[in-house]
């Protein structure tokens, strides 16, 4: 790195084992280093951190045992951050140090943010959902889905702007993929999560999604290329979740928005669609719109209604033998035979 970018790593290494505890949480201090499981921030031993300069090198240099990768501590902040661009790892670099942001003087185009690459950078950059944060909040809303279920992830400091006073902080977030009907990420959902376990964080807006999402959404179950004669679809994820939960051999997709289920893409062999409905009444026309395209499509669409709020409700407060059984009477009798298998 040259010019700034190595002047805010040099500053940066001045202060290394505070960056170390801000970005690198999960590790610890051994003699003149940072121990931690590598520079996504986890656990383990094998990234190791130089706390102070000496003839070995200077202060904030790391390699990764394990996977050989090697770096600065912009880096550090970059990948346990699931930071994108250079200006936003700089300006996080520099709200660290307290170093007030320079004036723009050669303003670049923001075409990649929010972008698909974007979005499947931030996906390589989580972690699988299993024994994290992410795992105990889905498992709180009665959620407990299997393990191969690869659209979801976690991160452990996933960025977060707030869109009124600019301010940013990094939380914990389920990174969920928003992909087309082949399997491609060209999206996805961040959820950020309170650090206790004890839901959402409390942010305004504590969801936010990113990427191409018309007509795709966050898909459980999918196996690309094979036939989907039979699928659920609804705006929420953890509306789509909890039929996963009761039906786990059924393939179901999560739009991300009313507006966005009203555009959502069929695979090409689909004969049967269940729309999941929920009490809110602001959904009703993304229903509406994708029942029409269903039937302009030769799909018969039948609409499942929960019997509390949304069906998360339903699996939280009823639970999941009952939830199968008020579903049955909705499903097509062949249906309820094969997906049914909670019941």
């Amino acid at each position: 790195m040259t010019g700034s970018a190595s002047e805010l790593a040099r500053r940066l290494g001045d202060h290394a084992e505070a960056v170390c505890r801000e970005y690198l949480s999960n590790g610890h201090r051994s003699g003149n280093h940072w121990i931690v499981g590598d520079v996504r921030n986890t656990r383990g031993r094998s990234m190791h951190v130089r706390l102070r300069s000496n003839a070995k090198g200077p202060a904030g240099k790391w390699v990764d045992e394990a996977t050989s990768e090697f770096g600065d501590l912009l880096d550090v902040i970059r990948e346990s951050r699931g930071l994108i661009e250079f200006r936003d790892v700089a300006d996080e670099a520099r709200r660290f140090l307290a170093i007030p942001r320079p004036p723009a003087q050669d303003p670049q185009p923001a075409a990649a943010r929010g972008s698909p690459d974007a979005a499947r950078r931030l996906f390589a950059m989580s972690q699988p959902i299993a024994g994290t944060l992410a795992e105990r909040y889905l498992a709180c809303r009665g959620i407990l889905l299997a393990a191969r279920e690869r659209a979801l992830r976690f991160h452990p400091g996933c960025y977060y702007r707030d869109l009124v006073t600019g301010e940013t902080q990094t939380l914990p977030a389920l990174i969920a993929a928003v992909t087309s009907l082949d399997g491609r990420i060209i999206g996805l959902q961040r959820t950020w999560l309170d650090r206790a376990g004890s839901g959402k964080a409390q942010l305004p807006d504590p969801r936010r999604s990113l990427g191409n999402l018309l007509g795709n959404g966050i898909w459980l179950g999918l196996e690309p290329g094979a036939p989907v004669p039979v699928m659920a679809a609804g705006e929420g994820f953890e509306t789509m979740a909890s039929l996963r939960a009761v039906m786990p051999a059924l393939p179901v997709a999560a739009a991300t928005s009313a507006n966005h289920l009203a555009g959502l893409s069929f695979p090409p062999d689909c004969r049967r669609l269940y729309i999941a409905s929920d009490a809110d009444a602001a959904g009703r026309h993304g229903i509406t719109r994708l029942s029409q395209r269903a039937g302009e499509a030769g799909i018969l669409a039948m609409v499942l209604r929960p019997q509390l709020g949304d069906f998360n409700d339903d699996l939280r407060h009823l639970g999941p033998t009952r939830l199968a059984a008020w579903l049955s009477d909705q499903l097509a009798p062949e249906d309820a035979r094969q997906f049914l298998t909670s019941g």
